[in-house]
């Protein structure tokens, strides 16, 4: 779910810009997108969980200290994604491959220099279109993969507001906290100031987190940091 919401991040901001180039990587990436949703279990997967996301939120109505407006809001963009992914024919994407143009440049993109005018001169000439009609190319492209990006987008917004955000401190660049047994946490979110110029390195299980602070030597590599340093840190469920 993270490297899909990257991807489609990087293709919003590829696909408003102006140059040819950048409507490359945004194909570039419209296939990457394409690769890492070919999972059979992923559409099945995130539907499931807007189904428990929405039945959980439900077990809320009729609380005096939530919002009903609110909530029917929240669960009203849950309707929409799980609407939109479950009427998706098959995999995101899956109908850009019975575009035989497209499929001849993704066959040939990952090979370096394999897009050259050269090779793909059909290719080229759609780089040499004016920017609105390659935007409105891409816009089209992309439809059959915007049902994907909603549900994403609704899921990790709910997953990310789950948590409540605290205060740490890490002595000597670690630190250590365990997790309470009997429940799953699904995501764990860090923020650092970037003025520290540290990196966190996480890793863990059901059971335990431990993040070690690193920083960057002169050749970008990094190395643990032996400083105290505090972040901020939430557990989301």
């Amino acid at each position: 779910m993270l490297r899909l919401e990257h991807l489609f991040d990087r293709l919003g901001q590829l696909m408003s810009r102006q140059t040819a180039v950048d409507h490359h990587y945004a194909l570039a990436t419209i296939f990457e997108i394409m690769d890492v949703a070919s999972r059979a279990d992923l559409k099945s997967d995130l539907l499931k969980e807007l189904e428990r996301q929405k039945a959980q939120l439900s077990g809320y109505r009729g609380n005096p200290s939530i919002s009903e407006a609110a909530l029917d809001d929240v669960i009203g963009r849950i309707d929409r994604a799980f609407t939109g992914l479950n009427q998706l024919p098959g995999k995101a994407g899956h109908v850009l491959t019975s575009n035989e143009w497209l499929m001849s440049i993704r066959s040939r993109i990952s090979i370096p220099g394999g897009t050259c005018e050269f090779d793909l001169p059909a290719y080229y000439a759609w780089q040499q279109f004016d920017a609105n009609r390659r935007r409105t190319d891409l816009a089209q492209w992309t439809a059959s993969l915007m049902p994907l990006a909603e549900a994403l987008q609704v899921l990790l917004g709910l997953l990310r507001n789950a948590g409540v955000p605290h205060k740490v401190s890490a002595s000597a660049g670690q630190y250590q906290q365990s997790l309470p047994a009997g429940r799953s946490f699904l995501l764990l979110r860090v923020r650092v100031d970037p003025a520290d110029q540290i990196v966190p390195e996480i890793s863990g299980h059901r059971l335990m987190v431990l993040i070690r602070l690193m920083r960057q030597d002169a050749e970008g590599r990094l190395k643990p940091s032996s400083s105290d340093a505090s972040f901020e840190l939430t557990l989301c469920a």
